[in-house]
């Protein structure tokens, strides 16, 4: 704690110990709103993520043999202990990542979610009896933990990508390491206190903050880690991808995404209004799954514009901690820049805005685009803001066309009460995931969460983790 201005600093936490960078070097952690200190934490550099990989490494022969009902007490008291300190976490969503309250109370219902839903793994770690053609021999398969995981985790959604990824990784008996964004350390932080203050044995798990770009290969480029799982930017994603291919270690990657959304003539504008609205701009847009495409049959196209930008024009943006605040500020003055210049080069090359398009302090005003054309960068790349772009469509198969014209293949949706044309675009879209009549921005802990092409590579979710996180081993007994 700072004497001065009371302001936290954090430590790294490896082995069960709070332990300082080698080096001693912090770093500040702004809040999003007006760029103030929020905390100092301390900057991890390549020894300390070796140090933490070593201590996760040695903790794990014990830790794999412990019985699945410690396991699942263990995850079940963290959420225990998590919805004793919720107003902690709250806070911390708010002032470190600038959440407004009614998305950092989602988050942290889900947080809860994904750790119960964990808890459950403990119990299925199943293999199968195999019929053999060798006379007398009893076969089967065993499923066991990979050893050390390493989890890289974004700052949009810290909380639910550490309690369904960390968890999950605990739940299977393997240890973990992780290098959570640099704009939210101190949420991962807290999961380490309550981790530990829950009864998972020390080195376990082990956070190490700092700058990805700077020591990010030495803990993905590890020999010693056995499998890598990353969210961030495709950019970096298959940088990850080439230094784990040198150790032929597996990954699973989510990545970014330009989801697209197709509504029919005969969909339900009434119901598809606000649905609509949440899939691109809570949390203002900063999520991998937000909807920054919007399809519309010609006939209701200017309907759905008058009444999108109705919409938009009356999200609100005032204090994070009032339950009708929807905006939130973008996260750096980095992501600012690219949320303007898409904004700006749109409308330099022609693009017209229905509604938004102007900010208010570290806020972008929710924005809607029309006339947006393939020369205008945001046509095709991910701004990550409160940003989407409507183009009209003459038939629903020109819609499904235009949804799959693209690199990305995370989210999508379709609004229509026609289920022929629904249950086409939900088998031919080339997403990852498709919602019928709901929005992009959806998701649970049991499901099968990814993307294909620039979004990414496997998936996440319990079943999914249990595939990846472990391995089978084939045991014959010859009677």
């Amino acid at each position: 704690m700072d004497a001065k201005t009371k302001t936290v600093t954090l430590q790294n936490w490896i082995g069960g110990e709070w332990v300082d960078a080698g080096n001693g070097e912090t770093f500040d952690v702004l809040n999003p709103i007006d760029d103030s200190v929020y905390c100092h934490a301390a900057k991890g550099t390549g020894d300390d993520l070796r140090a933490a990989v070593a201590g996760a490494r040695s903790a794990f022969p014990a830790y794999r043999d412990t019985l699945p009902k410690e396991r699942e007490r263990w995850l079940l008291r963290a959420a225990e202990i998590m919805e004793e300190r919720k107003a902690e976490f709250i806070d911390c969503l708010i002032d470190e990542i600038g959440s407004p309250i009614g998305k950092a109370n989602f988050e942290f219902d889900k947080c809860l979610t994904m750790l119960r839903a964990a808890a459950g793994m403990c119990r299925n770690m199943r293999g199968e009896t195999i019929p053999s053609d060798a006379p007398g021999k009893f076969s089967m398969t065993i499923r066991e933990p990979l050893g050390v995981i390493a989890i890289i985790t974004p700052f949009n959604v810290p909380l639910i990508k550490t309690s369904r990824l960390v968890s999950n990784a605990l739940a299977l008996g393997n240890t973990v390491v992780q290098l959570p964004s640099e704009m939210s350390p101190h949420l991962s932080i807290l999961m380490a206190e309550v981790y530990h203050d829950a009864g998972i044995p020390a080195g376990a798990y082990n956070v190490v903050t700092g700058f990805g770009h700077e020591i990010g290969d030495d803990l993905t480029g590890n020999p010693d880690v056995d499998f890598v799982s990353f969210t961030g930017s495709s950019v970096v994603g298959q940088h990850i991808n080439e230094v784990c291919a040198k150790n032929k270690t597996p990954l699973t990657l989510e990545l970014g995404g330009k989801s697209p959304t197709v509504v029919l003539k005969d969909a339900d504008l009434e119901k598809a209004m606000p649905l609509a609205a949440r899939s691109i701009f809570m949390y203002g847009g900063q999520l991998c799954i937000g909807s920054s495409r919007f399809y519309v049959e010609r006939p209701i196209y200017e309907e759905f514009v008058k009444r999108f930008s109705m919409v938009a024009s009356k999200m609100g943006m005032g204090d994070l901690r009032d339950p009708s605040t929807v905006i939130a500020p973008i996260i750096s003055e980095r992501q600012r820049n690219r949320v303007r210049t898409h904004i700006e080069d749109a409308v330099k090359k022609g693009a017209k805005i229905a509604a938004g398009g102007e900010w208010e302090g570290n806020r972008c005003q929710p924005t809607i685009l029309t006339d947006v054309s393939e020369e205008m960068t945001l046509c095709r790349q991910e701004t990550f803001g409160p940003v989407t772009s409507i183009y009209p469509i003459d038939s629903y198969e020109e819609g499904l066309e235009k949804a799959n014209d693209t690199e990305f293949g995370l989210s999508s949706a379709i609004f229509t009460s026609d289920i022929d044309k629904a249950m086409h675009f939900a088998k031919h879209i080339g997403a990852g995931m498709c919602h019928i009549n709901g929005p992009t921005v959806h998701d649970e802990a049991h499901v099968s969460f990814g993307g294909n092409g620039e979004s990414g590579v496997g998936r996440e979710g319990t079943d999914a983790d249990m595939e990846a996180m472990t391995e089978l081993k084939w045991v014959t007994i010859q009677l």
